[in-house]
């Protein structure tokens, strides 16, 4: 017998036949692989939407962006290189804004906890940011009502703020809170502008979206003199990123009296690093989430590997037969193939649909940030590709089985 196109097309037809004749086995037989399928979409779907979320707040944050955070050496002793030599200095962030051609504006940032009072509504330890007028270009948010802070309100020490719309929501200022006054910290702020609020914070680790700024030289007085402090600065253009960073790093090199063999104690990185670490995390991440999941699929194919067994048990006296009309070997391991493969195949569309719909479901979770949670071509492709796989890898060894069976032992069997 020639194993041709249309004897395999037969063979996946009467593969067809035995599921319909045995559907409950059979869906009990598939059962590992379906879910396995689901399991392993959802979990792509979900990390797949959170990387485009993550990545979407990245980018709006722009490919020019810059920032410098202080950072001490690894391997050198603490004596030569103490926090207090790390520590970044307003200094550093004066003779950046003049001294680096590529950098149209820098900002240095800090954050003071403190408590946010109006008439009608409190929040508790909210994080208020103090900034210079440079912070909207540096950071790209824009005030979309009343003004930003100038440098007189820097130099001045002038208690005013800025909030964004979530925080006029959260304390129940008025529509237009301009002239409206905030107690931060048991001090009293003016509110003279008024931000735009982010579509998520990062990760979505904070349930509160309201954000206070206040000028730099304002929450200078209300912490510490061990305050973590940051820079956050933009080039002229993205094309300009990697000058600026480099004229960035010469001018603080200087500023610190670095010698040219010491190492940096500070760390400047601009945004497309983070973009880049992140995917790289998040591939690993799908990969490792996947692996695990896809155990299920293994399991899965035990349970194909075993009901073929007792298939190819059941159905002794018809391989005899075939076998005795001429089938050759090669088609019987087919023919047992091929139902194998089926059936594996069935699973993995079935956990392929249930997956989807895990998937759309995901996108209605409140507060989860997996609105653009989502199954792409390739897991899709890779899905059904496993599961023939699987299909392969477990069904070949009963489909031996039949092949090597003896057709007048075979006719003998009861």
């Amino acid at each position: 017998m020639n194993i041709t196109p249309f004897f395999v097309l037969k063979s996946v037809n009467m593969a067809f036949g035995q599921i319909w004749a045995n559907k409950t086995r059979s869906f009990l037989t598939a059962l590992g692989i379906i879910v396995g399928v689901a399991s392993v979409t959802a979990v792509i779907a979900a990390l797949t939407g959170l990387k485009a979320k993550v990545l979407a707040e990245f980018e709006t944050v722009g490919a020019a962006r810059i920032f410098v955070f202080p950072d001490r050496p690894e391997n050198s002793p603490r004596q030569k290189f103490p926090w207090e030599k790390c520590k970044l200095k307003i200094a550093e962030c004066q003779a950046i804004k003049d001294q680096c051609p590529s950098v149209k504006g820098i900002t240095p940032l800090v954050d003071v906890g403190l408590s946010a009072e109006s008439d009608n509504a409190s929040i508790d330890g909210i994080n208020v940011n103090g900034i210079w007028p440079a912070w909207h270009d540096a950071v790209g948010r824009k005030v979309i009502k009343g003004r930003p802070f100038t440098q007189i309100d820097v130099d001045t020490a002038r208690q005013v703020a800025l909030i964004n719309e979530a925080a006029i929501d959260e304390l129940k200022l008025p529509g237009d809170p301009l002239g409206a006054h905030v107690l931060l910290g048991g001090r009293r702020f003016l509110v003279v502008g008024v931000v735009e609020t982010l579509q998520a914070q990062m990760f979505g680790m904070n349930s509160s979206q309201a954000e206070i700024f206040i000028p730099f030289s304002v929450a200078e007085k209300l912490l510490d003199r061990d305050f973590f402090m940051r820079f956050a600065a933009l080039a002229v253009s993205p094309e300009k990123a990697d000058e600026a960073k480099a004229e960035i790093e010469f001018v603080m090199r200087r500023q610190r009296g670095l010698q040219p063999g010491d190492p940096n104690t500070f760390r400047v990185a601009a945004i497309d690093q983070y973009i880049n670490q992140f995917k790289t995390l998040a591939a690993g991440v799908t990969a490792i989430a996947g692996g695990i999941v896809g155990i299920s699929l293994l399991v899965g194919g035990i349970g194909i590997m075993n009901i073929m067994l007792v298939s190819v048990s059941e159905r002794t006296r018809e391989i005899g037969l075939r076998k005795a009309v001429g089938a050759t070997p090669a088609a019987i391991l087919l023919q047992f193939l091929l139902e194998a493969v089926t059936l594996t195949v069935l699973g993995g569309f079935a956990g392929l649909v249930i997956g989807k719909l895990m998937a759309l479901g995901l996108t209605f979770i409140p507060g989860a940030n997996l609105e653009q949670a989502d199954v792409p071509f390739w897991a899709v492709f890779l899905a059904i590709a496993f599961s023939a796989l699987v299909g392969v890898a477990f069904g070949m060894f009963p489909a031996i089985k039949a092949s090597r069976l003896d057709p007048i032992e075979a006719l003998r069997h009861e």
